[in-house]
């Protein structure tokens, strides 16, 4: 198998809206239409209904991990693979294969850390993939979820996971239905039903949550039709897409449509990032308008020369480090006793049009007679626009920096 295989991601607003339900019942489909298909890996979370919609499709043996009193069911990556290859060698055609919650943390020693990781290596050997997850676990929404639900998020998905997927179904549940599931049972066992609705299931945080994951695929919409010909779909649109192809809207026209926006625009965004508490959220935020403005990222950092940094602050710049790394952007470090003209410098080798930076704490003593460095940036950067990100952060955040701190 020497093409990559086709990632379709089915992504939700919350557990129980549907994700797995549907991926399981397209699954069924394509193995109905003579496709050699298989779930990889299915948490039915004890839901009866979704266990119920699995049965009479072929199913691999998970791999079972144990760790000292802690035993834990895996994905069993190479069985999947040899199970594919069997596939292949019987003239089976491009094999098929259900892989549940892509944000999930394998066992230690295995392949790879990450489950969206397992995904990858499937994809590279020609293996079709279905996979779910929720958009709470999206990287650069990590701050963003964790304001509007008061709970953070440890489990994330690099955001090019779903932006390298070739087809995106949201799937969108009306919050109110949503939880009357909830109170129903179907979503989780009834001793944990209070909890639930006294935490994360309730209305406002649902309906957060919804008009995030919609914005999201909005916002995947207007990137691929600017970018690329790959399709972001809600649950019930294809007859809105077979529309749009009796009208001849198609790839030729989109990449056209792309070669022409990136002639006449060219943006390139450079973010500011401290060792500080805020340098993730700064940089999580610029790279979502980065996605809307359709430009590239360059993120700095800026050290003064000889400056031992504490550990904290090592700490945090190791955590800048890893969520770059997972984004896709170039962190650079420089050092300088003016971040000005570091950022200068590097503005005009980048040829960068917006600079992104963080609000920063207030000024004290003698720094309140200096001119603040949001101006200094305006004054040396002329044509280049430079924004602020406000510092958003609930109690939970700041509850979090003083642990860090101390």
């Amino acid at each position: 198998m020497s093409a990559r295989g086709h990632h379709t991601v089915y992504l939700g607003m919350a557990p129980g809206v549907g994700k797995t339900y549907r991926a399981l019942d397209d699954l069924r489909r394509a193995r109905d239409g003579g496709r050699e298909a298989v779930v990889a890996l299915l948490e039915t979370h004890g839901r009866a209904e979704t266990a119920a919609r699995a049965e009479g499709l072929p199913t691999l043996p998970r791999r079972t991990v144990a760790r000292g009193s802690v035993v834990q069911d895996e994905l069993d990556l190479p069985g999947l693979l040899a199970w594919a290859g069997r596939v292949v060698d019987a003239g089976g055609g491009r094999p098929l294969a259900m892989i549940d919650e892509l944000a999930h943390t394998n066992a230690p020693g295995l392949e790879h850390e990450k489950r969206w990781q397992d995904v990858e290596t499937a994809l590279v050997a020609g293996i079709d993939v279905l996979s779910t997850v929720n958009v709470q676990h999206l990287e650069s929404l990590n701050d963003q979820v964790a304001r509007l639900t008061g709970v953070r998020v440890r489990e994330t998905v690099p955001d090019r996971v779903l932006v390298d997927a070739e087809d995106v179904v949201v799937i969108d549940l009306p919050p109110a239905v949503l939880l009357q599931r909830l109170r129903d049972g179907q979503i989780y066992p009834p001793e944990r039903i209070p909890a639930a609705l006294n935490n994360f299931f309730r209305i406002e945080r649902l309906t957060a949550l919804r008009e995030t994951a919609l914005l999201q695929a909005a916002e995947e919409v207007g990137a691929r039709r600017v970018g690329s010909a790959r399709p972001v779909r809600r649950r019930d649109d294809d007859e809105r897409r077979a529309v749009d192809e009796r009208a001849g809207i198609g790839a030729t026209g989109e990449r056209r449509l792309a070669d022409d926006v990136a002639e006449a625009v060219q943006e390139r965004l450079l973010v500011l990032v401290s060792a500080g508490p805020g340098g993730q959220r700064v940089l999580r935020r610029a790279w979502r308008s980065s996605r809307r403005l359709h430009a590239k990222l360059d993120a700095l950092h800026v050290q003064r020369p000889g400056h031992a940094r504490t550990p904290g602050e090592d700490r945090r710049l190791d955590g800048v480090r890893r969520l770059a790394a997972a984004l896709g952007v170039e962190l650079l470090v420089e050092e300088d006793d003016a971040i000005e003209d570091a950022a200068e410098r590097v503005a005009a080798t980048r040829g960068t049009t917006y600079v992104f930076l963080g609000a920063g704490p207030p000024a004290r003593g003698w720094r309140r007679l200096r001119e603040p460095l949001p101006m200094r940036l305006v004054r040396r950067l002329p044509g280049v626009d430079v924004r602020i990100v406000a510092d958003r952060g609930d109690g939970l955040e700041k509850k979090r920096r003083s642990r860090e701190d101390r």
